[in-house]
């Protein structure tokens, strides 16, 4: 791992300067290199959007994009991101101009408590990106059919739980933005 600094006596571990891009913005960490990506986020950069559910990755609640790519961020360590360009909740939009995904959540009904909702939303960003390139899942849609679309994103979205069950609405919210989109 480049800019990673051997243990100094002080110290119970080696640091690393990791540099990524979040939400747009050039960041350069010096962390303990078992830093999880969330944790490296939430507790040094302070953007607390994301959160930490099971922090075992069954949860989804800690879903960001990495170069375009959903993942659980409790489950990478954020020294493997260098060079990365890493999307959370707070760079999807602003409360002056939502994301058509957070509007469409809203519009929706698609939370209650809201602890799951910056994940579901990354997560669905992520997936309409990923049914758009062509990457299979173990639906084989037809997207012009609403029950075989409907099927396609409960599949992709699986990974993310909500407690509330506010499941049907996140569906419904999601293919607004897919059909709005085409």
């Amino acid at each position: 791992m480049a800019g990673c600094l051997p243990a100094v006596p002080t110290q119970r571990g080696a640091t690393c300067d990791v540099t990524f891009s979040v939400n747009g913005v050039a960041r350069t960490l010096r962390i303990d290199p078992r830093t999880t990506l969330l944790d490296a986020v939430r507790d040094e950069l302070g953007l607390t959007g994301s959160k930490k559910g099971c922090d075992q990755g069954q949860c989804g609640a800690c879903t960001m994009l990495v170069e375009g790519r959903r993942i659980n961020s409790c489950l990478t360590f954020a020294v493997m991101h260098e060079g990365d360009e890493i999307t959370t909740i707070e760079g999807l939009g602003s409360q002056d101009a939502l994301h058509p995904m957070q509007a469409a959540f809203i519009e929706h009904d698609g939370l209650q408590c809201g602890y799951c909702t910056p994940g579901q939303i990354c997560s669905a960003v992520g997936a309409i990106d990923e049914i758009r390139r062509g990457v299979p899942s173990h639906v084989s849609p037809d997207l012009n059919r609403l029950d075989r679309l409907d099927e396609e994103i409960r599949e992709r979205m699986s990974g993310n739980i909500c407690r509330c069950a506010a499941y049907p609405n996140i569906v419904s919210a999601i293919r607004d933005v897919m059909e709005a989109q085409q």
